[in-house]
């Protein structure tokens, strides 16, 4: 069994202090059990599940809704004070207590249930009871707080553990990064002082090539000019001797043309003739 101690104060004396106890089995929607106590006198009385069922059908509320107010207003206790009221009325000649429980709202409040309590005959026993799960309540309390001490003390000695963990591989961290840092520059400046050997064999290759390229064309210009000169004297020469043989004839070809010709004859006294008309009449003495 489940039970709960709240201190309440009633709307009718809000200086008046009352225990209420609130017991129940499994659920409280199963039924629950109430002690009431102003610490000399006890009530005690008892809710069953149809009671609960017929109360959440006349305020047309679900049941579970209404289990669930139930239990916000009889079992969270200071959660809860300012949403829910209670009111206790006291008849000293049936002996008799009528509890209620409210909810508030905006424009007032709607009662969620009420039951009337028997006073007990010997409200001692209750007192010394209610006293006694207090007492129980304040050893489990301690009993885990002292295993939540121990608890923390253990997590922060691993804590403090993992800090100085923590701080061991920050410091090998710097450390190796600084060492890998260092190699690294050397491994780039190597790099760098490659790529610039390899930058100045390149230009120098290329500076070769090209002069290479340019003796290479020099020399074939050359050799044109020299072949052209060659063809050029060459050609003359043959030209010179194919004309030579074109314009004279063969020995006997030109020997029997002479003998042959009917003009030879007559053609040296035309040429004297000629050469005496053409020569100053100054020179016809000396010819004579």
């Amino acid at each position: 069994m489940e039970k709960t101690l709240n201190r309440i104060h009633p709307v009718s004396d809000p200086e008046a202090t009352y225990f209420l106890q609130v017991s129940w089995e499994k659920d409280i929607g199963a039924g629950f059990g109430i002690v009431l106590s102003d610490g000399q006198c006890a009530w005690t009385g008892t809710v069953s599940e149809a009671e609960i069922s017929r109360e959440a059908a006349d305020m047309e509320m679900n049941r579970e809704k209404y289990v669930e107010e139930l239990k916000k207003a009889l079992i969270a206790g200071k959660e809860s004070a300012d949403k829910y009221n209670f009111a206790i009325s006291r008849d000293e000649e049936s002996m008799e207590c009528l509890f209620s429980y409210e909810r508030n709202l905006k424009d007032g409040s709607f009662r969620l249930g009420s039951l009337k309590l028997q006073k007990v005959s010997s409200p001692a026993e209750v007192v010394k009871e209610l006293i006694g799960y207090c007492l129980d309540c304040l050893g489990r309390l301690q009993a885990k707080n002292e295993h939540l001490q121990k608890e923390n003390e253990r997590l922060l000695s691993e804590w403090s553990d993992v800090e100085k963990r923590l701080e061991k591989c920050v410091e090998a961290k710097e450390e190796l990064e600084a060492d890998l840092y260092s190699r690294f520059v050397l491994v780039l400046n190597e790099k760098k002082a490659k790529i610039r050997n390899l930058q100045k064999l390149l230009k120098e290759a290329k500076e070769s090539a090209a002069e290479a390229k340019c003796t290479r064309d020099n020399n074939a210009t050359t050799q044109m000019a020299t072949g052209r000169e060659n063809d050029y004297d060459g050609s003359t020469d043959e030209e010179s001797e194919n004309l030579t043989q074109a314009s004279l004839p063969s020995g006997p070809e030109r020997r029997d043309s002479i003998l042959g010709s009917p003009d030879v004859i007559e053609t040296a006294p035309r040429r004297k003739r000629r050469q005496r008309t053409a020569k100053p009449a100054g020179t016809g003495a000396k010819v004579a």
